[in-house]
């Protein structure tokens, strides 16, 4: 199992035992005074703090598994030092391999309150005290206690995941959390280069998303972990000059209080300018650009006497005084930011907010959340303009704002070049960069580079996530964690929601949200598996687009023969006792079917061979703060974080049958539908004051303040 040796170099055969002793008090000493000398600053997932200081809710103290790198072994308690004051109820072990080395760490971290767990993997023919190990780890867990371990000791190779820390997270049932620690620091010619911490410098402890190991499922678990690990490791030790300096010495027992931050004085963007070759081909392909746009007008995906803002043009007046530009691609990332916009209107010296979006729902969605803000003229709508060189100048132009807010991944290289050269501060928050978004990236490193280093400052949703953008070339990033656990629920017409009420009655039923094209026939073939079990089941489906309601209507159709037109709601019907399915073809209503059923699958995750989508997933914090157990698919790369951090609440479906299964299993039982609920709200509903955090860092950074 593991942990390990800190190398050769901390012990020699043939020490003295006085030697011992004196070797022992030395690092004691060295490393005493180094990690207390040493400004620390701590960050932490939303549901990684909450497992370090067993802020679950309900009372429980589960156990923790905490995993570091070998490397990082040496700093492992400064972790230790921050969160005792906070969790007095807190008692970590750490595991330790049985030789010279182990035994000599062992010595030295026990005086700090940390009592070894001897034992590493038993290999063939060589006992190693894996098995006592088990039986010692399962007793410190089940006692609620923290168990720390290092899943690629004790003799490597470097940063690769050995079997037996997901042996012993699969047979316990107890989450990893993956921790990366780095300061000031030499490195030790050892296997794992340990990192020697030095005194009086600067420090970072990173707290990613926790890991479960379901049966089964090791290898992919090991994958999500040493990825999980790499991240927090590599966030751990990225650009620790920019930390504020108002970070204050550690204490001799704890290590400075704080969630991470932005620099105190946020910085303008660095001078930069996007590939000609990119400007180049906007502008060469800006007439088939308008060709679409027409396009889209015939399919209702724009609006026609509203096209020439995708130009840059506007028959809106500027108003006067400050302005701030506020871009959302489309509904998800617009909710992420609508509390943001509010925290700013709150400022004494608010500026305007012009939101730009790049679909017709999302307009609609800004509309719908800020009614009053927007008939006061203090929040415009605008559609953006297309990344062509001279549309994005006009706008400019025209509206002088004092800064750009971009939202997640909406990363457009001449919009941001053109700011630039504006001298405008351009921001990136709840910035989200998934390992496919990574590497599709990476494949133009100077476009990447470019965007990355004209940007103020990007907060991005997790410690993965700002990993990422350091890979591309950021430098000013940090992690406060992600807009959508800042929402509130969302909104449920009550009249419209009891008269669904009303006509649903006492039926078992289930909800389909944000599918997408191809899944609507895995969830046709599900619910009639499930009517064998539950014969009067009604099965939601609430399409992305509502546009696709009228095709899944025949799909329907076609699934359920001799069933009728299944209603719609778009058509304003509900469904009676004989209808197997209710479409819910519009915007903004999921507030209602999340309350109407505590069972929800979420789309464009679950992908058949033949579809046409490529997944991804959907925010499952929407439900989660409706107290919904949650079903997904396996392709969730856009919120992995997301729903790992959601943990148990959420199933990962793989079939129609398993799909089948699932709900069947949660309509067996309502009890554990509601606990399920309870855990992942909890989760979802945790940090309710990033939008004004936020708020006030754009202000900063405008000026405002």
């Amino acid at each position: 199992m593991q942990d390990g040796s800190a190398s050769s170099s901390f012990s020699r055969e043939g020490f003295s035992a006085l030697g011992q002793q004196i070797l022992e008090k030395a690092i004691r000493g060295w490393l005493g005074f180094a990690l207390r000398t040493t400004r620390w600053h701590f960050e932490a997932t939303p549901e990684a703090r909450a497992l370090l200081l067993h802020e679950r809710g309900d009372g429980t103290q589960p156990g923790l598994l905490v995993a570091f790198w070998h490397e990082a072994l040496a700093l492992s308690p400064a972790l230790w030092w921050w969160t005792e004051p906070r969790n007095p109820s807190m008692r970590l072990h750490v595991l330790i391999s049985r030789n010279s080395d182990g035994r000599l760490i062992a010595r030295i971290v026990t005086p700090w309150r940390i009592p070894p767990i001897h034992g590493s993997s038993d290999k063939k023919g060589k006992n190693k005290g894996g098995a006592a190990a088990l039986r010692q780890i399962r007793q410190a867990l089940a006692q609620g206690h923290t168990v720390a371990v290092m899943p690629d000791g004790p003799k490597g190779p470097r940063r690769v995941i050995q079997p037996g820390v997901l042996a012993l997270a699969e047979k316990t049932g107890i989450s990893i959390l993956p921790v990366g620690v780095q300061c000031t620091c030499l490195h030790a010619p050892s296997w794992d280069r340990m990192i020697v911490p030095l005194p009086f410098g600067r420090g970072r402890i990173v707290c990613g998303a926790p890991v479960s190991v379901e049966p089964g499922k090791r290898d992919a678990a090991g994958q999500t972990l040493a990825l999980r690990l790499t991240a927090a490791q590599d966030e751990a030790g990225a650009q620790t000059e920019t930390y504020p300096d108002t970070l204050a010495t550690m204490p001799e027992r704890a290590v400075v209080e704080g969630s991470v931050r932005a620099p105190t004085m946020p910085q303008r963007p660095k001078p930069s300018s996007t590939p000609a070759l990119w400007s180049l081909l906007t502008s060469l392909l800006a007439p088939g650009l308008i060709a679409t746009l027409r396009i889209r007008v015939r399919r209702g995906k724009e609006i026609r006497e509203r096209t020439r803002e995708r130009l840059g043009f506007t028959a809106m007046r500027r108003p006067d005084g400050p302005l701030v530009w506020m871009h959302a691609a489309s509904v998800g990332e617009t909710l992420s930011i609508i509390l943001v916009i509010q925290a700013i209107l709150e400022k004494p010296s608010a500026p305007t907010v012009l939101v730009t979006t790049g679909t017709v729902t999302a307009s609609a969605t800004l509309a719908r959340e800020l009614p009053e803000a927007m008939h006061a003229g203090r929040v415009l709508h605008s559609f953006v303009p297309l990344d062509v060189p001279r549309w994005i100048k006009r706008f400019l132009r025209h509206w002088r704002p004092d800064g750009l807010v971009l939202t997640e991944s909406e990363l457009w290289p001449n919009m941001i070049a053109a700011c630039n050269v504006a001298k405008l501060p351009v921001m990136l928050v709840n910035g989200r960069l998934s390992r496919s978004a990574l590497k599709g990236w990476r494949k133009l490193p100077r476009m990447a580079e470019s965007m990355m280093t004209a940007q103020s400052w990007i907060a991005a949703r997790s410690p993965e996530d700002a990993a990422r953008f350091r890979m591309l070339g950021a430098s000013n990033v940090f992690c406060d964690g992600d807009l959508k656990t800042a929402a509130p629920p969302l909104a449920a017409d009550t009249a419209i929601l009891d008269a669904a009420r009303k006509a649903i009655g006492k039926r078992p039923v289930w909800v389909a949200a944000s599918t997408h094209p191809g899944e609507e026939k895995q969830i046709l073939e599900a619910a009639k598996i499930l009517r064998a079990s539950y014969p009067d089941l009604l099965t939601i489906i609430a399409p992305r687009h509502p546009d696709r309601g009228a095709a899944i209507a025949t799909e329907v159709k076609e699934a359920f023969s001799g069933s009728g037109q299944p209603p719609r709601r778009s058509q304003g019907e509900l469904p009676n006792e004989a209808d197997s399915v209710w479409i819910v073809d519009t915007l903004g209503e999921l507030g209602i079917l999340f309350r109407l059923s505590r069972i929800v699958f979420m789309g464009n995750s679950l992908i058949a061979p033949d579809s046409p989508i490529e997944g991804g997933g959907h925010n499952p914090l929407e439900p989660a703060r409706l107290g919904c157990a949650i079903m997904t698919g396996p392709a969730i790369d856009n919120f992995e974080e997301t729903f790992a951090a959601l943990g148990e609440s959420v199933s990962v479906v793989r079939s129609v049958q398993d799909l089948a299964n699932t709900v069947k299993a949660l309509l067996d039982e309502p009890a554990r539908v509601a606990a399920l609920g309870e855990a992942g709200e909890r989760i979802a509903t945790r940090d309710q004051n990033l939008p004004s955090r936020l708020a006030d860092l754009i202000c900063r950074t405008c000026s405002y303040s």
